[in-house]
């Protein structure tokens, strides 16, 4: 093991490594995002009183959570790259390779699979909601959209937090996936790394700890936004 192969500068490998997690964090945070997003929108679904939405939402979750999510990125990354040389043949004649942004397909991928998890969640979060809160704000004269912002949202933000960290937690990992496809983070920098100084236990091992130590500091700051969304909260 070689860690002067860990050095900055052209001699080592330090400064590819620390891009590599800064688009590891930025790949993760950005497919987080998507994931809360999308799963706000499917368990609006399935707590929707029209079946055929509950339906869509069951569908969704029940496929996304039984489906790898490396066939994911691949049914993307390949079926993308095959619609967009279809559309740029049949639109401006260009019968090129045409690669879709690896970036862009991966962040989408996670952001899909992370979804699944936060339906379930997030669903969780509004039916543990005190019922008779939401029927004081309408006694009180509150609309919908009003009843939305003062009341659900910050209340099942607070019960969803933990589960929202676990979800975090994969998503991060999961980022390592998208290196199959080229996508350069901590893995695809690692495996280069290790093919060309033929030295891989000392970049894997690299990679360990980095995904430890940022798996370490984001439950911490999960730890604390619990904290602070549960202060003035009375326990039992």
């Amino acid at each position: 093991m070689d860690l002067s192969l860990l050095g900055w500068g052209s001699a080592g490998w330090g400064d590819e490594l620390a891009r590599g997690t800064l688009m590891t964090v930025l790949a993760a945070t950005c497919s987080f995002a998507v994931g809360i997003l999308i799963g706000a929108i499917f368990a609006a679904a399935k707590l929707s009183r029209y079946w055929a939405l509950q339906l869509i939402g069951d569908v969704y979750t029940t496929v996304v959570r039984g489906v790898p999510e490396l066939l994911i990125i691949f049914l993307a990354f390949f079926g993308g790259g095959t619609l967009l040389r279809y559309l740029a043949n049949s639109f401006f004649g260009f019968d090129g390779y045409v690669e879709p942004p690896v970036f862009a397909i991966g962040v989408l991928c996670i952001g899909v699979s992370a979804g699944a998890y936060a339906t379930e969640v997030i669903r969780a979060a509004v039916l543990a909601l005190p019922k008779g809160q939401v029927e004081a704000a309408k006694a009180i004269g509150m609309g919908p959209a009003l009843r939305l912002r003062r009341i659900l949202i910050p209340q099942a933000a607070r019960f969803a937090l933990p589960g929202l960290g676990n979800v975090w937690q994969f998503t991060l990992k999961d980022t390592s996936l998208i290196s199959i496809v080229g996508f350069v983070e901590v893995m695809r920098t690692a495996a280069l790394a290790a093919g060309s100084t033929k030295e891989p236990f000392t970049f894997y091992l690299a990679a360990f700890a980095i995904f430890l130590v940022l798996s370490a500091l984001t439950n911490r700051a999960f730890f604390k936004a619990e904290r602070w969304a549960n202060r003035g909260v009375r326990r039992r």
